[in-house]
């Protein structure tokens, strides 16, 4: 009987701990935060639904791209890490690429600019903009907030 007792604790302990852990997921799955942006730009920026119909696919293909930019240039300066004590390592080509890089991304912005241009008023497009900018600001005001929390609950991993 104290054996199952035992048994009952450590499995309802071990049960306790993975549901914690799944509410204390780190980031959002690509998608997701695709979704999340859609629905908050729709919201705030107050989308007709010929408006949805005729943005959804450029934000999506703009999303796509971006991330899929943002990935390959992060694991290039992810393997950078590893070599920062290296004496042959070239910061010239480092920084040119990170010039690169900004104007790249400059120019993905621009494009997608002119085609929400083509199906959105001016005003419309205006508030849209000024959606995606609180939707980062929002952004980024949460994940400091949870970095913060780590910091107050001794978790330096959020």
């Amino acid at each position: 009987m104290k054996n199952l007792k035992y048994k009952l604790l450590f499995l309802m302990a071990l049960i306790s701990s993975l549901l914690i852990a799944q509410e204390n997921q780190t980031l959002p799955k690509v998608e997701e935060m695709h979704n999340r942006k859609w629905q908050f730009l729709v919201e705030k920026a107050q989308l007709s639904p010929k408006d949805v119909d005729a943005v959804q696919p450029i934000f999506m293909e703009y999303e796509k791209a971006l991330w899929s930019f943002h990935a390959k240039n992060g694991e290039f300066f992810k393997s950078l890490r590893n070599k920062k004590n290296d004496p042959t390592i070239n910061y010239s080509d480092i920084n040119d690429r990170y010039a690169d890089i900004e104007v790249t991304q400059a120019q993905m912005f621009k494009n997608y600019h002119l085609k929400l241009r083509k199906v959105l008023a001016p005003e419309t497009l205006f508030k849209y903009y000024k959606a995606e900018r609180e939707f980062k600001r929002t952004l980024l005001q949460n994940l400091q907030d949870r970095k913060e929390k780590g910091k107050r609950f001794g978790n330096s991993d959020i």
